[in-house]
């Protein structure tokens, strides 16, 4: 298959979902974000904060997830497949946090490419927490410059998305790719 893979990542609140929620709705094949799942899991488990009591095995969770949506990506006949975040995210967080990991991590984001990578950035008026959501908004501010060296780091080209309603965003986004 020719999908182009394409990445729509940026710090917590910065507007992901209701992009990913919008293209989907124009037909287009999304893969979700997974940490909200892994957590509501890790719950289940007895866990109730994984992300605080065991940041590695999120992180090892989040890695294996986004790892399992990209190989499964492969085997879907669609021209455009949409990723709300992608493999480089969970490395981004663990620097941003100083969070000590092995080299599989890093071999993970070197061999799977996305096509395109779509940076929101932060967005003060529109940034929220919540009971799976636990970041400030200067805890955002520092992700997003965190997301953009990594993904630098790994040689993509990133494309900030501007601020601006849901549509004008999604229509920025889509005009964008028929241009590259």
């Amino acid at each position: 298959m020719n999908s182009k893979k394409i990445v729509i990542t940026g710090g917590p609140s910065t507007g992901k979902t209701s992009i990913i929620n919008k293209i989907e709705a124009l037909g287009h094949f999304c893969y979700e974000e997974i940490s909200r799942e892994i957590t509501l899991k890790a719950r289940e488990e007895g866990i109730p904060q994984l992300f605080k009591t065991d940041p590695l095995l999120f992180s090892e969770r989040i890695m294996e997830g986004r790892a399992k949506q990209f190989y499964a990506s492969e085997k879907i006949d669609e021209p455009l497949i949409f990723f709300d975040r992608g493999l480089p995210d969970v490395i981004a967080y663990m620097d941003c946090f100083g969070q000590a990991y092995g080299p599989h991590f890093v071999e993970q984001c070197k061999t799977p490419r996305y096509d395109h990578v779509f940076l929101l950035p932060p967005w003060k008026e529109i940034h929220a927490s919540d009971n799976e959501r636990y970041e400030s908004y200067e805890e955002a501010v520092r992700i997003h410059s965190f997301l953009e060296k990594t993904y630098k780091e790994y040689g993509y080209n990133i494309i900030e998305v501007p601020k601006g309603s849901v549509d004008e965003r999604v229509t920025f986004i889509l005009n964008s790719l028929n241009t590259i």
